[in-house]
This record gives structure tokens, C-alpha cells and sequence, in this order.
């Protein structure tokens, strides 16, 4: 028996500010009843209404308390911490991620941050708003870097972390991978180590990057000690989740000098509070959680999404990407 009405009685609710979902959706011809809000007081009016909802970071626990016919949520992001999986279980709303729909934007980010760190593009680009032709640089340390044979210290290598280690390895560079099971990688990774050998690994990097999820077992993974851990002078990536990190010891690790530079699209509070330091850092680049955005996201979330639809209308009990 499906957990959702037909495609005539059903209604989608896509609740982003942002994204055009709904016109996307509308493209694809499917005959069902849909509507996209873009403001949490709209969301809260039409929850009545709504069999499925298509949502991320707009998600509050409230929203079930107007939602009689709500039975399934599908994220628009990978991550799902946002969602509290116990009350949705307890409720009967199925919830999947759109792990998968930007791997490959978040990997090509993570690497753009990177080439942009060792090239200096970043203050290049700061030049040229103040019409300065920099001087050739005799100080090596100084100057722009190459990555074959540097050692590139993955954490998460799920679809993000093994797309990553991908392009990395293109660049000729080392992979080592931090993850549970520590099975080897054969074309992926140079070494693979779990989590209790995270600072270890963090001292033989030359670039650090996280691509894991955010979970109980990944908030604060990155302390005080397994920055202290990190090879002087390493770059650090964080296309995962703010508080995989502590930032205010990763703060204090740039303003010092210990490491030097970082590419940073998420933080723990979003946006990131204009009195933050790490704006005005001259070795740091800021982008907005943006890692995952593309001219194509609304055509890789929605065919989850389709995928997820027709599981639940023949009903089956697996979802893509099912969380619960």
C-alpha cells in the first residue's frame, strides 16, 4: 500500500528562497499539484495542505504541528542534521537526503578553493581591485605553490571525499583518507585510517579537507588538538559542516600564522557574524555555504525526489538516500 495519495490527490511543497524548484518541477510535466513558498510564515499557512515537502534549512520542528497530511520529507541538501529524526519517525513522515545531487559540485569547490590558495587567485583578485602589478617574489616561502606530492588529508570519504580524492590525484598529489572503516581504497586513497589516528594523519598533511557529514560523532572532531596537531603551514578546507569545527581554535591558528590559509564555506553560526575575523584575513577565503550550487541543482534534487515518489507510490519500504 503506497504511504502517499495518487499523483491526483497529491500535493508537493517546496519551501526554498532560492531555488526554483517549483518551476522545475512544473517542467517535468507530471500532472501533480505543487506550490513553492519562500518565507517561513508562507510555509506555516500551507502546511495544511501538504503530502510531501521539498526542504533544507527552512525545516522546524513546528511545522509538524500543521501538517495532518505530511508523510514524507525530502531534503534538499546531503546533509539531514537539521531534522529531528525521532519526532518524524514517531509522527510516520519518511525523510531522505539529496545525498549524491552535489557531489560534484562540493568536490569541484573544495578543489577550487584549493588551487585558489596555492596560486593565490584569491589575492589576485585583491590586486586588481586596487590596480596593483605585484613584484616578482623573492622570498620562496611566499610565493605561489604546486601541488604534486603534497599530501591531501581527507576526512569523510563518502561520495564528496572519494570525487575529491579524484581530482586530487590528478594534480599528483597524496590521498590520505580518515574514515570508520579503514578497508583499503585501491585508486582512491594512498593510505586510509579511522578516526583514532585522525591526528596523526593531520601531521603529515599539507592540505586538510572535510567533506563528512555532521553527526554526533563529527561535532567538534576538529578541536584544539587536532589543529595543534596539523604540519605547520597546511591549507584547511571545510566544505562539510561548521561545526564539524572549533572555530574559534581555528581562528586563532590563522591569526597566528600555524596554518596558512584556509578555504571555508561553512561556519557554526550562518551567515557568518560580519565581527567574525575571518572576514578581514587576507589568507582566507570565504564563500557562502555555496559549495553545493549550481546552474543544475534543481534538476539533480528533483530526480531524487521523482526516484523517492515512485518508490512510495509502488510501496516500497527503501528510499533513496533514506534516512527515515
Amino acid at each position: 500500500m503506497s504511504l502517499i495519495p495518487d499523483r491526483s490527490s497529491l500535493t508537493i511543497g517546496f519551501a526554498h528562497g532560492a531555488y526554483q524548484l517549483a518551476d522545475a518541477f512544473a517542467a517535468l510535466d507530471t500532472g501533480v499539484r505543487h506550490f513553492q513558498v519562500s518565507t517561513p510564515e508562507a510555509l506555516m499557512a500551507r502546511m495544511p495542505e501538504v503530502d510531501v515537502l521539498m526542504i533544507s534549512f527552512a525545516w522546524r520542528d513546528a511545522l509538524l504541528e500543521r501538517a495532518p497530511r505530511l508523510r514524507f520529507v525530502q531534503s534538499i541538501s546531503a546533509g539531514t542534521d537539521q531534522f529531528n529524526k525521532e519526532l518524524l519517525k514517531s509522527r510516520g513522515v519518511r525523510l531522505a537526503s539529496a545525498q549524491g545531487g552535489n557531489e560534484r559540485a562540493v568536490a569541484e569547490h573544495a578543489m577550487g578553493l584549493l588551487l585558489s590558495l596555492t596560486r593565490h587567485l584569491h589575492l589576485a583578485r585583491d590586486d586588481q581591485a586596487r590596480r596593483h602589478w605585484r613584484p616578482m617574489i623573492g622570498d620562496r616561502t611566499r610565493r605561489e605553490d604546486e601541488l604534486g606530492g603534497k599530501t591531501l588529508v581527507i576526512v569523510g570519504m563518502g561520495r564528496i571525499g572519494s570525487r575529491l580524492a579524484a581530482l586530487a590525484r590528478a594534480f599528483d598529489m597524496r590521498i590520505v583518507a580518515v574514515k570508520r572503516n579503514t578497508a583499503p581504497l585501491p585508486g582512491v586513497a594512498d593510505a586510509v585510517v579511522g578516526p583514532d589516528r585522525l591526528n596523526e594523519a593531520l601531521a603529515e598533511a599539507d592540505v586538510v579537507a572535510l567533506t563528512c557529514p555532521l553527526t554526533p560523532e563529527t561535532q567538534g572532531l576538529i578541536g584544539r588538538d587536532a589543529i595543534a596537531a596539523l604540519k605547520p603551514g597546511a591549507l584547511f578546507i571545510n566544505v562539510a559542516r561548521g561545526k564539524v569545527v572549533d572555530e574559534a581554535a581555528l581562528t586563532e591558528a590563522l591569526a597566528q600564522g600555524r596554518i596558512a590559509g584556509a578555504g571555508l564555506d561553512c561556519f557554526h553560526d550562518e551567515p557568518l557574524p560580519a565581527t567574525s575575523p575571518l572576514w578581514a584575513m587576507p589568507h582566507v577565503i570565504v564563500t557562502p555555504h555555496s559549495a553545493g550550487e549550481t546552474r543544475r541543482y534543481e534538476a539533480h534534487v528533483l530526480a531524487i525526489l521523482m526516484d523517492n515518489l515512485g518508490r512510495l507510490w509502488r510501496g516500497e519500504s527503501e528510499l533513496r538516500n533514506g534516512i527515515v
